[in-house]
């Protein structure tokens, strides 16, 4: 394919970030004093932060509203990504390569602007994008294409010269039913479904290295 877009998620693709999640529900719910259950992790592996801030109010009838939960988990993990998240080994150069190529880049993630955009400039590759949008911006998760249309419709681009890179399943899944083409990208998060996500996805990328945008 001739690739003149590409649409990035940022946790677990661009940056070295998923660990911080693990967990993080369950720890949050025990400070307010509710036992979610050991399967609260699984139950909300697939929601953006705003459908899981949702799920946690309803489910366990707290007095938070929507807002303030997220809120709450945007402070909690505020420091880490404003001064501690590190972009995956070889993503700056990779990025640099694809800008050096005309490639328009966009970032779509599920993770909060205050959060993404001072890591993103920190490490350096929010230089290399032409913008970013989040989940909570459109109030929908990754469960929908939403996200990835409007940011092709930001680049300006088509799906036929578009890719876009993922490092989660239930991701890929969305953005190939709504006819993208998906390079998968290693994380430690989503070594379980490796088998699957090789079988989805158009191009499985264990680093960035070697990679450029003659590949695809």
């Amino acid at each position: 394919m001739n690739l003149r877009y590409a649409i990035f998620d940022m946790d677990g693709t661009l940056l070295d970030s998923t660990a911080i999640w693990t967990d993080l529900g369950s720890r949050m719910l025990g400070k307010l004093g509710v036992n979610p259950g050991e399967d609260l992790e699984a139950r909300m592996r697939n929601m953006s932060l705003y459908q899981a801030a949702v799920f946690c109010r309803e489910e366990f009838h707290l007095s938070q509203t929507v807002d303030e939960i997220c809120e709450e988990v945007n402070r909690t993990v505020g420091h880490f990504y404003r001064h501690e998240a590190q972009a995956k080994p070889g993503t700056l150069d990779f990025l640099h390569r694809l800008r050096a190529a005309g490639v328009k880049m966009y970032v779509a993630t599920a993770t909060n602007q205050a959060l993404a955009r001072p890591a993103l400039k920190r490490t350096g590759l929010l230089a290399c994008l032409e913008g970013i949008i989040t989940c909570s911006e459109i109030q929908s998760g990754k469960d929908s294409p939403q996200i990835y249309e409007t940011a092709l419709e930001r680049l300006g681009g088509d799906k036929s010269s578009a890719l876009v890179f993922e490092d989660s399943l239930h991701a890929m899944e969305t953005a190939k039913s709504a006819g993208f083409r998906v390079a998968a990208v290693a994380d430690a998060a989503s070594r379980e479904d490796e088998p699957q996500i090789r079988a989805l996805a158009d191009y499985y990328l264990s680093s960035y290295d070697g990679w450029g945008p003659e590949d695809f």
